[in-house]
């Protein structure tokens, strides 16, 4: 396959789309890795290969095959860490720590990230997609070539695992899903 001279058309297009979906990706890779870095990363790969195929794209499911490349690409690199982890006699400690915040919006993004990185890939896909990307269950199902059935158990079972969470648990299974408040002292129950 040729490369496309950096000039064409082609590329001006691409290069006008990945600009104007930077934010966007990156906002929803974050909900999927947990980590800004690694969603920069994971946004960077997901386009470097849309790029390569960018001719042989629908310009009207330009979107739909964004998307799909990105969750594909979070369960892949989720897979392979978790092989990687199955080699490794210990875990590596994590570079990036999640810190509880000042204010009441970032607390609640914490825990929803820690509560979300307790699912799997797929269940957590599910989620984001549903949840942040406002996508029907349908177009879900669609988007990871499963059936309608699948997306809606993992829903169910996802909902359920956040809801058991501990960072949302406060003792009364009555409850409504919201996250605890933030603690004074990091580890410490309110």
């Amino acid at each position: 396959m040729p490369h496309e001279n950096p000039g064409s058309p082609e590329a001006g297009d691409f290069a006008a789309y990945a600009t104007a979906a930077w934010p966007r990706l990156v906002r929803t890779a974050h909900m999927l890795t947990g980590d800004f870095h690694e969603a920069e990363d994971l946004v960077q790969t997901t386009l470097a290969k849309v790029y390569a195929r960018w001719r042989r794209i629908p310009r009207d499911d330009v979107d739909f095959y964004v998307r799909r490349s990105l969750v594909n690409n979070n369960i892949s690199r989720v897979r392979k860490r978790r092989v990687a982890h199955l080699l490794t006699p210990f875990l590596p400690e994590r570079v990036h720590e999640r810190q509880a915040g000042h204010a009441g919006s970032v607390a609640q993004r914490a825990a929803v990230t820690q509560a979300l990185a307790a699912l799997s890939a797929r269940q957590r896909s599910v989620l984001v997609l549903r949840f942040w990307e406002d996508l029907s269950e349908s177009e879900i199902a669609d988007l990871l070539g499963c059936s309608l059935g699948t997306v809606k158990t993992h829903v169910r079972r996802g909902l359920t695992a956040l809801r058991a969470h501990p960072v949302f648990d406060h003792g009364s299974p009555s409850r409504p899903f919201t996250p605890a408040p933030p603690s004074p002292v990091p580890g410490a129950r309110p």
